[in-house]
C-alpha cells in the first residue's frame, strides 16, 4: 500500500473520531438493509442514532458499548441498529395476523352449520349417463328439483358406508315422480349389484 493511501485512511479515521463529539453532523452511514449500517468518514454514534430516531444510549447498549462512554468509530466499521428497526416494522404484521385470526374464528360456526345440514333418508338408484347417450359425466345426481334445485351439492352416505359427493344436475323419471328418491350417476361397471338401496343425505353446498 502506498504511503499516501495510508495517510489518507489515517486522516479519515481521525476525522471520524473527532466528529464523534460533534452533535450537529448528519450521518453519512450506509444502510446495509440487514439492520446494520457501515460507518463513513465523519460519522459518530450521535449522528447515527439521530438518523435512526433512537437515543445514543440505546445504540450504545445495542452494540455492547459503555453507556455515556467515549465512542470512537472508524470508516468501514459496522454498527447494528437492528432492534429499533425490528420494533418499528413488526407491530403492523402482528396486528394484521390477530385481525385475520379473529375473522377466521368468527366465520367458523357458519361453515360448520352448512356442513352438517341433514336432508334425511332417501331411496337411491343408479344409472349410467353414457348408456343413455348423455355427456353429463359421473359427478351428478338426478333429483326432484322442487326438493333439491340444480347445483345443490349433496353428500350421500350409502347403507354400506360408501360416501358419494354429487351435484344435482338432472331430474330422472324415478326421481321426478318420487321426491324421496335420488338417481346417482355411475359407470355401469361400478354400480352395486343390489341396484337400489337407502342412504342418508346431507346438503353441503
Amino acid at each position: 500500500m502506498k504511503k499516501s493511501t495510508l495517510i489518507a485512511f489515517a486522516f479519515a479515521g481521525a476525522l471520524t473520531a473527532v466528529t464523534a463529539l460533534n452533535p450537529g453532523h448528519a450521518s453519512a452511514a450506509v444502510d446495509n438493509g440487514n439492520g446494520t449500517v457501515t460507518v463513513q468518514a465523519g460519522d459518530s454514534y450521535m449522528s447515527i442514532a439521530n438518523s435512526k430516531g433512537m437515543s445514543v444510549a440505546a445504540l450504545e447498549q445495542l452494540n455492547g458499548r459503555e453507556v455515556g462512554g467515549y465512542d470512537v468509530i472508524y470508516p468501514g466499521e459496522t454498527v447494528s441498529v437492528n432492534t429499533y428497526n425490528a420494533a418499528a416494522t413488526t407491530t403492523p404484521a402482528a396486528t394484521t395476523q390477530t385481525a385475520t385470526t379473529q375473522q377466521s374464528v368468527s366465520q367458523a360456526p357458519a361453515a360448520t352449520q352448512t356442513a352438517t345440514q341433514s336432508a334425511g333418508s332417501y331411496k337411491i338408484s343408479f344409472y349410467d349417463p353414457a348408456v343413455l347417450g348423455s355427456n353429463m359425466g359421473y359427478n351428478g345426481v338426478a333429483a326432484n328439483l322442487s326438493v333439491f334445485p340444480k347445483g345443490t351439492h349433496l353428500r350421500i352416505t350409502l347403507s354400506d358406508g360408501t360416501v358419494l359427493d354429487r351435484v344435482v344436475n338432472d331430474t330422472g323419471t324415478f326421481a321426478y315422480s318420487n321426491p324421496q328418491q335420488l338417481d346417482v350417476a355411475m359407470p355401469n361397471a361400478s354400480i352395486p349389484s343390489y341396484g337400489v338401496t337407502t342412504a342418508s343425505v346431507q346438503v353441503i353446498g
